[in-house]
């Protein structure tokens, strides 16, 4: 008995070694698996990282044309409209160059001074032209918001009704910029 209780331990050890062996190969086994998932899912956290990264760098190189798209803008439109505080401070000079060609002359001293000064005025016109500054058609047209400021209303009947009759002050703009709307009599 002595022998074939030996045998028994010794068959015994030998499923226990095996059994080992067979938990060690599967624990290595699912180790193995573990970590070709890990990899898997590293890899697949990199690739979307890698994405997220080249959609920031494509919407920060848009953001950067668009800033260098209105910085030109404002550029351009700064050297376009370079000229509008000096002319803006020039519309009252021009206004009483109106007025004072305006006066009627009784002497021909007078009338030679009104030479002079018309001279001066339309040397200063043309100055401004050459700027931008265009003044805004008026009298017999429709009354329009965007050009003419409308500060009295009047009845006349042979015009029809929105027409410009008079112009009270004249109104500027430089380029497409309004500087001054006119300040119109419009027909009810």
């Amino acid at each position: 008995m002595s022998k074939h209780k030996d045998e028994t331990v010794e068959e015994l050890e030998v499923e226990k070694l095996e059994d080992q062996e067979k938990m060690t190969s599967e624990e290595e086994t699912t180790e193995e698996a573990i970590d070709e998932v890990l990899e898997v899912d590293e890899l697949t956290l990199v690739k979307q990282e890698l994405e997220e990264e080249k959609n920031k760098s494509i919407r920060l190189r848009a953001d950067f044309e668009n800033y260098k798209r209105r910085v030109q803008l404002d550029k351009e439109a700064d050297y376009k409209y370079r000229a509008q505080p000096v002319l803006t401070d020039i519309l009252p000079v021009l206004d009483n160059f109106e007025r004072a060609l305006a006066v009627p002359t009784t002497s021909e001293e007078a009338a030679s001074l009104v030479k002079g000064v018309e001279m001066v005025y339309r040397t200063l016109l043309d100055a401004v032209s050459k700027e931008g500054l265009e003044p805004i058609e008026s009298e017999g047209v429709p009354f329009d918001p965007n050009f003419h400021q409308a500060v009295m209303q009047e009845q006349d009947d042979s015009k029809d009704s929105g027409i410009v009759l008079q112009e009270l002050q004249k109104g500027y703009k430089l380029k497409d910029r309004i500087l001054r709307p006119s300040m119109v009599k419009v027909n009810e």
